[in-house]
């Protein structure tokens, strides 16, 4: 199955962009729900959740049986070199929860470019891969310095899914790719802000982007062809202004998976 979704669902920039002016934030994941089987939490790499948050999140989410949620690792873990610590544990508490359910597709760890491939990052992905061994768990970099089968082999020995990613490719960026070492497949399309990605400013400006169906085509070959050997997660991370729901729709249509009831873009 092919599932495509946003990166996150609560945006003030969403306001009257996705949701009506005044729509209850409580309601914004059950509305997405209705239209999509997926979406990535993102708060989790600001925070580690609750429990009762995540069942809050069920219950949302309770009409749609195909719908999965992903959800991105605590920062602390990718960004400040922390080891497991209590957070892992109460991480753990919440994957359980959304497996339990049937409703986790993949936690994913996500680097910035500075992490590089070398002996010790491959032995922190070894040591972070370890955390969650009864889950799926993926690994988004974005250095080409990990464009090596030597690390893919890597990955797929640990059970680890590589991630596959659309993001300005700037000087020793990772280009795109279309890689699968372990279930499921994953995708992450950030847009192609050149002038904002590395600039510092507004988080929000480096994903200010709206693919065209020329941009997006090469990764619908790449989806259909990830897509022969089993489950596909596509997230967008283009979310300035609900752009990424806009980019999901026109993926979709180009793969053949819009519901015939979708709303026009």
């Amino acid at each position: 199955m092919i599932r495509i979704g946003p990166a996150g669902w609560s945006y003030k920039d969403w306001e009257e962009a996705v949701y009506p002016r005044g729509f209850p934030k409580g309601s914004q994941l059950a509305f997405l729900a209705r239209r999509l089987d997926t979406v990535e939490v993102n708060t989790t790499f600001y925070r580690v959740p609750s429990p009762t948050l995540a069942e809050g999140w069920l219950r949302k989410v309770e009409g749609n049986p195909d719908f999965r949620f992903t959800l991105k690792a605590w920062r602390g873990w990718t960004h400040e070199g922390k080891g497991g610590g209590e957070e892992a544990g109460r991480f753990r508490e919440v994957l359980d929860l959304l497996a339990g359910s049937g409703r986790l597709g993949l936690v994913l760890f996500q680097f910035p470019w500075s992490f590089k491939n070398s002996p010790e990052a491959r032995d922190r992905l070894t040591a972070l891969g370890a955390l969650f061994p009864d889950h799926p768990r993926g690994v988004e970099v974005r250095h080409a310095s990990f464009d090596d089968p030597e690390f893919f082999a890597f990955l797929a020995a640990r059970g680890l899914a590589f991630a596959n990613i659309d993001q300005p490719v700037i000087g020793a960026s990772l280009a795109p790719t279309e890689r699968r070492t372990a279930p499921p497949a994953y995708v992450r399309l950030h847009g192609r802000n050149y002038d904002k990605w590395f600039a510092r400013g507004e988080a929000w400006e480096r994903y200010d982007y709206l693919y065209s169906d020329a941009e997006l085509e090469p990764w619908a070959r790449r989806v259909r062809a990830l897509a022969r050997e089993g489950d596909v997660y596509v997230i967008l991370n283009n979310h300035y202004r609900g752009q990424a729901l806009r980019n999901a729709r026109d993926l979709g249509r180009l793969l053949g998976l819009n519901r015939p009831d979708d709303p026009p873009a």
